[in-house]
């Protein structure tokens, strides 16, 4: 199966709504503790006052309370653990309807407007609501529905549901292509018209939109004959439209260059002025889907609004204009789950691979070949040590036995000579080259008499190079090698039939997995099968039974030769299709014989005997998988064997606030074993000594969020220049929380073995809830999330990331399930305010990405600060504004910065930094979400490193600085890229600071940070695990001086190339678009 499936999963879509109905979202399952604060100020209040105008409902952190229009102490209708926000009183008062999760996922609710009697109107699993509305006549709701897709950009419709409840709805309007927002609706009093926001944007997915144009119109849908006209809008945008009780005044909010306004339009004349000018900022540059600004509603005298703004409750009068604050007291009482957090540990001396790559068992069953560390091993079954298949110093991957088992055949790799098929003698171990030319191969095979090979030939890509990418295609050479001959220029995973007169081999067919297969001519194609969830498959070798691989199960049929296209899936019922096995690995493959299934999963084999598979009874006890066999490839841990010591520096420890003046450090191999000031440490006569003085020795960074490059179709190169760049700026420690976990783990180990140079690198489990992917899997119980958890922990990783659950059921299921195996899960908080707070609530290890809205007040702050949950805010892509990075290209000249292009080819970097746009520096709203950050922090939450991999290396420097605009103090700012993310991760025992008997990661830099934070780039050296580099070169130094090779685009007199990799098929290792 391949990784970029296996390792991906979609949690969202349930097939079952068991899961829904045995989950009570109130009661978590761990540990929590209570948190009691008064306050009088809120963040992002939704609020509505009731039909006689004595009244005032709103909403903060996820309760719903009540007070009189003058204001006072306010009265909890619904507390809790469910989130429940947006309360509209009902036009005769006596009911107030609101958007709740209490069942499990967002639905609308009605309540007695003195709290009581609350229930369900809708019962949505997938497609969820919120903002509902009353019709005039106090019989319907209409609220918006969202319907998620690509990168969990949820569209909106309207619809509309009867009060009564327990009804599929109406639909009002129809949901905007490409996935643009569409909500905020709005009632008339006549009941004819219905208001609403909608994003005319052009684009899918568009960052960095322009608040200063046109993001969101007001329109009006006429329900008798469903005309739609244009209300409002223009410069600015026009969102949350509110009509005044007797239908004359449309209120509305709009952007105002750097203000957010609330506006007043005559509806009959279209004359509009500001109203009031100095609201919370909007939403318009964000997703937004539960609104772009809170609900605010007239008084019943049709010249006065009640809003929210800037954490207050307000009244003004459109005549005058005069500004009344409304004055509230609420006593907050918050559950708050124990955030996850475990300690790790980040050195041992050896260890055993957990990623077997490409696993192949032998015709005999004696031995099995495989991929690890970047090397073919060879293990004699079942308790031989692996050994490696040839002394090379290129990457070897892919190996296949010959049929008679005297011959493996493998791809190599080779940064300046790029890749070959190779074949190699299991007896006299000679080696001879196949292919005459350097290109990209994959996945080599014989044919069943062992004189024909047919592999997959690919294009190249940033990470690996572009040359030799011509051609692309199914190929056919000799045993023996010679001239290729291109039978087919699609197709995946090629095979021979057993008459060795066709060709098998998998590819897209209407967006489906098809199983296709040609003759050796490349004619006369048929298409076997398609599946809509398989993922692979796996044809017998006697060509009698397909298995296939659905939701990490393996299934059997027998194999039909026919070229009609057959639907293959789980549950058909056209044809017999047993399940053989549950919860499968990777790399799954039959025996010569046609009588076992064989895969891999972590550092384990496994072997499925399929005899009794093959009555397809139903009465037929299918056995259980076998525990599997350990491959038991143990690795040395890479360990300089030297002493450094650094004299005379300013080392700020990280310990506290603890600064060393003229000090000293010893690093013994890659261990500091002394620090202090000079005349308290001795050197060994031993030791290379670096004078250090006027230099600043810090800790490593650690980059919890650092979208690394891995290549996307499996080849490793030698040197992965992103590694490079990322160490060269600092970073020696970086964790991935949204990469190809077989990439990332594999490169992982190579680091940790000395085979690759880069920070050491950490990787989170399958993007749950993505979108993208060809898996569609419905967990219908917690034994299955547990499950998917411990194939997670069998790959080494001891993170997953969340993102895209939109049901908090889901999400605290998948809390419970990490909290039992000791694991953190990472959410992205969907770029929604409210998530992001409950998902705080429930125990969430960190929000990644900034919450959007802005200014945030001590209601969020006193939260916040009383969990554990870390927050990696990515400044440098700001949601809810433009991107941080933006300013940065507009203020430096970035493709002049010489060290950077020592490490990245020049054409990523011209292309986003020459022809730059500028901002006025107020647009640029990273400053402003910075100030948030800080306050959030300063009472205490920890703030953690993450460039979200936009600029490897310089990127995460840009980020520490944006901290700094935000009014972040430098020391602060270093524990951020330090110590925070160390604790974060549960390596502070190790990492994160520099204290006698912690790992020797550093920086050595020219300037003092603590004087300037911008100072952090000039970086003279970086160590990681004792290995010491000059920063400008990368060049190795200390006893084992070697000096860095040459990086793709380094071997050729120009870098211009032709970029073939476009829509590449051979992209099976999908990467995240982060850069």
């Amino acid at each position: 199966m391949p990784m970029n499936t296996f390792f991906r999963i979609i949690l969202f879509v349930l097939i079952s709504s068991g899961l829904h109905a045995q989950w009570n979202i109130e009661k978590p399952s761990g540990p929590t503790k209570t948190t009691n604060f008064s306050t009088n100020e809120g963040t992002w209040m939704n609020l509505d006052v009731s039909p006689d105008g004595k009244f005032i409902v709103f909403d903060l952190l996820g309760d719903i309370y009540k007070m009189p229009v003058t204001g006072g102490d306010a009265e909890l209708l619904a507390g809790g653990l469910a989130w429940e926000v947006q309360p509209r009183f009902s036009p005769d008062g006596k009911l107030i309807s609101y958007t709740s999760d209490k069942d499990g996922a967002d639905n609308i609710w009605i309540m007695n407007a003195d709290g009581s009697g609350k229930r369900a109107i809708t019962k949505e699993n997938i497609n969820l609501l919120n903002n509902a509305v009353w019709t005039p006549d106090g019989q319907y709701l209409v609220a918006r529905k969202n319907f998620l897709g690509r990168r969990t950009n949820a569209a909106g419709e309207l619809w509309m549901y009867h009060v009564s409840g327990g009804f599929e709805g109406t639909q009002l309007t129809q949901r905007k292509r490409g996935q643009r927002n569409l909500g905020e609706p709005f009632v008339s009093k006549s009941g004819k018209e219905l208001y609403y926001s909608e994003d005319i944007s052009p684009a899918y997915l568009q960052y960095n939109k322009d608040p200063n144009g046109e993001i969101y119109q007001i329109k009006r849908l006429i329900l008798e004959d469903e005309t739609v006209e244009n209300v409002a809008g223009g410069t600015g945008g026009a969102v949350r439209p509110q009509v005044s009780p007797n239908g004359k005044y449309l209120a509305y909010v709009k952007r105002n260059k750097l203000k957010t306004n609330l506006m007043i339009q005559d509806l009959e004349t279209g004359e509009e002025f500001i109203l009031y000018d100095d609201l919370s900022r909007d939403l318009q540059e964000s997703k937004a889907s539960y609104g772009l600004y809170p609900n605010f509603n007239w008084l019943p005298d049709n010249k006065t609004v009640i809003f929210y703004a800037k954490g207050k409750i307000n009244k003004i009068d459109i005549l005058y204009q005069m500004v009344q604050e409304i004055p509230f007291k609420v006593n907050v009482k918050q559950t708050i789950s124990e955030a996850l957090h475990y300690d790790q540990k980040v050195f041992n001396e050896e260890f055993d691979a957990k990623m077997i790559r490409q696993l192949v068992t032998s015709p005999d069953l004696k031995k099995v070949a495989f991929s690890a560390g970047g090397y073919i091993y060879v293990k004699n079954l079942p308790d031989g040590k692996p050994e490696r298949l040839t002394t090379e110093t290129d990457w070897e991957f892919d190996p296949c036995f010959s049929p008679d088992g005297n011959f493996i055949i493998y791809t190599s790799w080779n940064d300046e000579l790029k890749g070959s098929i190779m074949k190699i003698d299991l007896s006299s171990k000679k080696i001879d080259k196949l292919t005459p030319r350097g290109g990209f191969y994959y996945t080599p095979k014989f044919s069943n008499k062992g004189d024909l090979i047919v592999y997959r030939k690919g294009v190249g890509n940033d990470l690996l190079g572009f040359t030799f990418s011509k051609n692309p295609g199914i190929y056919t050479i000799s045993a023996n090698g010679g001239e290729p001959k291109l039978i087919l220029k699609e197709g995946l995973k090629p095979q021979f039939n057993k008459s060795d007169n066709r060709i098998f081999y998998t590819a897209k067919e209407d967006g489906k997995n098809a199983l296709k297969s040609c003759d050796l001519s490349g004619n006369n194609i048929r298409t076997h099968y398609t599946t809509k969830l398989g993922t692979e498959f796996i044809l017998s070798p006697d060509n009698r039974w397909l298995a296939f691989s659905e939701l990490f199960d393996i299934y059997l049929t027998p194999f039909i030769a026919t070229a009609n296209g057959t639907e293959l899936a789980s549950n058909t019922k056209s044809f017999p299709v047993k399940k053989v096995s549950g919860d499968v690995g990777n790399y799954i493959h039959w025996n010569k014989e046609s009588k076992a299934l064989h895969w891999t999963l972590g550092s384990r084999y496994y072997t499925k005997e399929i005899k009794d598979a093959l009555a397809f009874s139903n009465d037929t006890k299918d056995k259980s998988d076998t525990l599997g066999l350990e491959i038991a490839l143990t690795l040395k841990t890479d360990v300089p064997q030297h002493k450094i010591a650094f004299k005379g520096a300013t080392i700020i420890t990280m310990k506290d606030n603890e600064i060393i003046p003229n000090g000293t450090i010893l690093i013994d191999q890659n261990k500091i074993v002394a620090i202090g000031k000079d005349n308290e440490v001795n050197i060994p006569d031993d030791a290379i000594v670096y004078p250090a003085y006027g230099k600043t020795i810090i800790p490593g960074f650690i980059d919890v969020h650092a979208h690394l490059k891995t290549s996307p179709d499996g080849i490793i190169p030698q040197q992965n220049w992103a590694y490079y760049a990322n160490l060269a700026y600092g970073i020696t420690t970086a964790h991935d929380p949204s990469t190809n976990m077989e990439m990332a783990s594999s490169q992982a180990e190579m680091i940790k073995a000395g085979r690759l140079v880069g920070p050491r690198l950490f990787a989170a489990g399958s993007i749950t809830g993505d979108k993208d992917t060809e898996i569609k899997t419905g967990f219908q119980n917690l034994a299955e999330i547990k499950s998917h958890l411990k194939r997670m922990q069998a790959i080494g990783t001891f993170t997953l990331k969340s993102s895209g659950l939109y049901r908090r059921d889901q999400r605290q299921q998948l809390v419970q399930a990490a909290r039992e195996q000791k694991m953190m899960i990472i959410p992205e908080g969907e770029y929604d305010f409210f998530t992001s707070m409950n998902m705080i609530a429930d125990g969430h290890s960190s929000i990644e990405h900034n919450i959007p809205v802005l200014p945030v007040y001590k209601d969020v702050s006193q939260f916040w600060n009383a969990s554990k949950t870390s927050y990696t805010p990515t400044l440098i892509i700001a949601n809810g504004s433009q991107f941080g990075e933006n300013y940065w290209y507009d203020r430096i000249n970035v493709w002049e910065n010489q060290k950077l292009l020592n490490f990245i080819p020049r054409h990523l970097v011209d292309s986003k930094s020459r022809r730059r746009t500028t901002s006025e520096y107020g647009d640029y709203g990273h400053i402003d979400i910075s100030r948030v950050v800080n306050q959030i922090a300063n009472g205490g939450t920890k703030v953690n490193l993450g460039s979200n991999g936009r600029l490897q290396g310089l990127g995460a420097h840009w980020e520490l600085w944006m901290l700094g605009q935000g009014g972040m103090k430098p020391h602060d700012i270093l524990k951020v890229a330090t110590i925070n993310g160390a604790e974060y991760l549960g390596m502070d025992r190790e990492l994160g600071s520099l204290e006698k008997g912690k790992l020797a990661d550093l920086i050595v830099l020219n300037r003092d940070p603590l004087q300037d934070i911008r100072n952090t780039e000039s970086i003279k050296y970086v160590m990681v695990n004792g290995r010491l580099y000059d920063a400008e070169s990368m060049n190795e130094l200390g006893q084992d001086i070697k000096p860095i090779n040459k990086f793709w685009w380094q071997f050729n007199n120009s870098e211009n190339y032709m970029d073939f990799s476009k829509n590449a098929e051979t992209w099976t290792f999908s990467v995240p678009d982060c850069e």
